[in-house]
């Protein structure tokens, strides 16, 4: 007969053969079906209800934890970029796309590049996640850096709104300002 352990610190449901001493097959989750099927060896489990502990009435209620993610921008991933960008804005009539252009003189990438990496692009971080630009140029004068120019391409109302919303938290963070020209 072969051997089940049930394991609720882990929420796990583990089936071994009878000649085994490690587990064989095991299923993670929340949810708790009576039956599984195994692709591995043609076997079907029966598993037992997984009971999560209740919760008492006298102990405080369980609220989710908000992780919050101060905005920044980043060439080489990982080494945020110190130097505020002037930003200027384009977007078509119909406002269907529109492009973001950053210009940032004399930024901190520099200092760090020879150290951490190379620049790899434009990424802009927030609690929603990253937006990412390939279209990077540097500007060098008398042989050394002296900008980066970058570029952020938008093609639909939905990322013209999503970039919106990212340089909404960045201006904010930044205390930088809009100038509509």
């Amino acid at each position: 007969m072969a051997s089940s352990t049930l394991h609720p610190s882990t929420l796990s449901y583990c089936h071994s053969p009878p000649s085994s001493t490690r587990p064989g097959i095991c299923i993670f989750s929340l949810a708790t079906p009576t039956r599984a099927h195994s692709s591995l060896n043609g076997l079907q489990l029966s598993m037992r209800s997984l009971r999560l502990p209740s919760q008492r009435s006298s102990s405080r209620p369980i609220t989710p934890v908000v992780m919050m993610v101060k905005p920044t921008i980043q060439f080489i991933q990982g080494v945020d970029e110190l130097t505020i960008p002037d930003v200027k804005l384009t977007k078509s009539r119909d406002g269907s796309n529109g492009t973001a252009t950053f210009r940032f003189d004399q930024p901190s990438v520099f200092d760090s590049s020879s150290v951490v990496g190379d620049i790899t692009g434009l990424y802009m971080i927030d609690e929603e996640g990253t937006l990412q630009s390939t279209n990077v140029n540097a500007r060098f004068v008398n042989g050394k850096p002296a900008g980066v120019e970058a570029k952020y391409v938008m093609r639909s109302l939905r990322e013209w709104d999503r970039f919106m919303r990212f340089m909404e938290r960045y201006s904010n963070a930044h205390g930088l300002q809009f100038i509509k020209s």
